[in-house]
């Protein structure tokens, strides 16, 4: 007898839905698994025999065949264990229930208990796209699955909770969903930071506009320190990037029970021996990488020259695209990956070099070559840098609190909100991703700035990518001041960090 189960599977970040066909007939005793199964896929046979015997349920004694359609395209993980284990209970007429309108994600344990999986808002979504009703899934992963709309999601302990709520018993509750606030829970803040008020400054420009940012200075001068309160500054997150950034994480496995959905702007920071897999994504089964899981948020790079050449330079299609694109034998996948870049190096190896106390160490090929790290065309696509001083004594002992992060956070969320209004229906969220179109239209030049920005291309030989990433910053600056046109003091300021290359002149 042949049973259908509706279930779901992941391609990438996207769910879609799989059927799950199980045949039981008479003959030597088999248990075959197909339709493109992975390893976890197949090892489901074990995990499902053991789950039906150890919970008082007859396993068939003949030939079992179990299809996972589309069988084209490639099954991991073990999202299949629970639709497997029903469809046999199906197909051998213990469990009798229409299945219809419903699906079922879950990994199943020896005793019988349900695990949860990766994946499961995508998947959920997917349920949602395929006119699914009802949803059953891990506990765990319930208050994930809930955050899709209009499907009803059950949280289920163990399949026999499952087969009594099937076949007309105790009723499982489904689970509501419960949206925490936006931007909630900082645990570090601007307040903190003793002096450095242009970095401060700089970094509210890069909030304000999403723009990239790096940070050259001595160590100890506070680069890292002041990056990682940068979150606490960013724009509230709308329901829409939220649920975006939530499902790359999601696909990760990097959600909890307790957070199931991401309330602030994700603060990504890997270590500098990252390898470009991890940082872009990859794998047999292509993941998002951390350009990726920083969708929406800061993709931190500490001493940016200490990673590796081929790192530094996979980062220039996503910084141009927002998407990253990586290309297997089995497809091409896109994953998103619009982030801002905050990176932070020291001038030299050392990290004294022009210090007015300290020694530099390095030899001349040793600074250039350590600067040489971050190519031209990486540092071109970068939208502002800013030199960190060492803070005197007095700045350090000064018990006057600085200003706090929700004070400078209150003018970010001004300066977005003239943003969105300016660009509602376009598909655009920030000045930084103002294309050529938007440029010309809200980035009007008069003569007298049309003239400083001519002197600057001279002297200081900017590319045409400098020029429209200069107008964009121009543009953020005008917004902070509650300005409708760019001025030349919004200009002259943008200039000052965009002309700051000599800060990695050797």
């Amino acid at each position: 007898m042949v049973v259908s189960v509706r279930s779901l599977g992941l391609y990438g970040i996207a769910g879609y839905e799989v059927t799950v066909e199980c045949d039981t007939a008479s003959g030597l005793p088999a248990f075959d698994v197909v339709g493109l199964p992975d390893t976890a896929v197949k090892e489901a046979r074990e995990r499902v025999r053991s789950a039906i015997k150890n919970r008082g349920y007859q396993f068939p004694i003949g030939r079992v065949t179990v299809n996972l359609a589309p069988a084209g395209r490639r099954k991991e993980g073990t999202v299949y264990d629970l639709p497997i284990l029903l469809g046999i209970l199906m197909s051998t007429g213990q469990l009798s229930a229409d299945v219809s309108d419903m699906a079922f994600v879950g990994e199943v344990s020896l005793s019988g208990q349900l695990r949860g999986v990766r994946g499961m808002l995508p998947m959920a979504l997917a349920a949602q796209r395929a006119g699914i009703q009802s949803l059953f899934v891990p506990e765990q992963n319930a208050p994930e699955a809930a955050l899709a709309e209009g499907i009803t999601v059950y949280p289920v302990r163990d399949f026999a909770q499952l087969v009594v709520h099937l076949s007309g018993g105790v009723q499982i509750q489904p689970i509501t969903a419960v949206i925490p606030p936006m931007g909630s829970g900082f645990p570090l803040d601007y307040a903190d930071v003793k002096g450095q008020e242009n970095v401060k400054r700089a970094l509210e420009i890069a909030a304000a506009g999403n723009h990239h940012i790096l940070m050259v200075g001595p160590p100890g001068s506070g680069k890292s320190m002041m990056a990682k309160r940068l979150p606490s500054i960013l724009p509230d997150m709308t329901r829409e990037e939220a649920m975006e950034s939530t499902e790359l994480w999601s696909v990760c496995g990097l959600l909890d029970e307790q957070h199931p959905l991401l309330t602030t702007r994700p603060f990504r920071s890997p270590h500098h021996t990252v390898s470009t897999a991890a940082l872009a994504g990859g794998g047999s089964f292509p993941r998002p990488g951390e350009v990726s899981l920083a969708h929406n948020g800061v993709l931190f790079l500490d001493e940016a020259p200490e990673f590796s050449q081929a790192a530094l330079e996979v980062l220039r299609q996503p910084l141009e695209d927002g998407k990253v694109q990586i290309s297997r034998v089995s497809g091409t996948m896109s994953f998103p990956s619009r982030f801002m870049l905050v990176c932070a190096m020291n001038p030299c190896k050392c990290g004294w070099y022009g210090h007015p106390t300290r020694r530099c160490t390095c030899a001349p090929v040793e600074r250039q070559r350590y600067l040489k790290r971050l190519s031209g065309p990486l540092l071109d696509r970068i939208d502002l840098k800013v030199y960190v001083h060492d803070l005197p004594f007095e700045d350090l002992a000064q018990t006057r609190p600085s200003e706090s992060s929700t004070d400078i956070r209150q003018r970010v969320n001004r300066a977005r909100a003239v943003q969105q209004a300016r660009f509602e229906g376009t598909g655009l969220t920030c000045n930084a991703d103002m294309t050529t179109t938007e440029l010309r239209q809200y980035c009007q030049l008069d003569d007298e700035s049309l003239e400083l920005v001519r002197g600057a291309f001279e002297t200081y030989h900017l590319t045409a990518r400098s020029y429209d990433r200069l107008l964009r910053v121009a543009r953020t600056i005008a917004d902070l001041a509650g300005e409708e046109r760019i001025g030349m003091l919004h200009l002259a300021e943008a200039l000052q960090y965009r002309t700051a290359d000599s800060l990695l002149q050797t």
